[in-house]
């Protein structure tokens, strides 16, 4: 477990670390004092900056995803890394740089829809409790911001989870992922976008709260030592 948490700190090294930068910079850049950026162009930076995170995360991402099966495996097919950046140079000689990023589309979809939707919502909530309710910039209306980030990205990712899981969990004589919805819709019905909602509330809506509230100390900090 100790070995697969050194690859799971390195995907939010980079995933993390690159989409919440990227998206930071693209607010500044194109934020003024008389015009900040609408929900629009919020959603349009966050779907460049989970790309551009996805793009950074795959490589720790299948490297998380081998340790972490590699108990599963019988003793002869398990790979033995000793820790992420002895898997990195492994894969690297042996496999080439370009299995670094398999699985990369399915991966960047889903960091393009979770970055903008947490994100752009967490902004535009801030800004509706400030504007809106009064309400002051304070622990109180980042912690609303982000319960209200976290259930919004819950339910724009939930659809994907499942059908990755559903495509995950089919046998290999099921027809493709076009298929496969077709089937799920005919005997699901449209429900079947909010299966397992609840569980994935209870996992990424903590995880979005203790982000923002995290995020906002950060640069509460920097700015202090940047005297802005």
């Amino acid at each position: 477990m100790s070995l697969q948490l050194s690859a799971s700190m390195l995907r939010e090294l980079t995933y993390s670390t690159t989409r919440f930068a990227a998206y930071e910079e693209l607010k500044s850049y194109f934020t003024t004092s008389s015009s900040p950026p609408g929900l629009p162009a919020l959603i349009a930076m966050g779907c460049i900056s989970g790309f551009l995170g996805g793009l950074a995360g795959n490589p720790a991402d299948v490297l998380n995803i081998r340790m972490l099966s590699d108990a599963a495996l019988p003793p002869e097919r398990r790979r033995n890394y000793r820790h992420a950046f002895h898997g990195l140079a492994h894969v690297v000689r042996n496999e080439g740089v370009g299995s670094l990023y398999r699985g990369f589309w399915p991966n960047s979809a889903r960091a393009v829809l979770i970055t903008a939707s947490q994100l752009a919502s967490y902004d535009t909530f801030k800004r509706l409790c400030i504007d809106k309710a009064g309400m002051s910039d304070n622990l109180t209306t980042h912690f609303s911001a982000s319960l209200m980030a976290g259930f919004v990205a819950t339910t724009v990712c939930s659809p994907v989870d499942v059908l990755k899981t559903r495509v995950m969990s089919a046998s290999t004589s099921e027809s493709g992922v076009t298929g496969l919805l077709r089937e799920i819709c005919r005997k699901e019905g449209i429900t079947w976008v909010f299966r397992g909602w609840v569980p994935s509330f209870t996992r990424l809506g903590p995880h979005t709260i203790a982000t923002f509230l995290l995020l906002e100390e950060h640069k509460k900090i920097y700015r202090m030592l940047k005297g802005i």
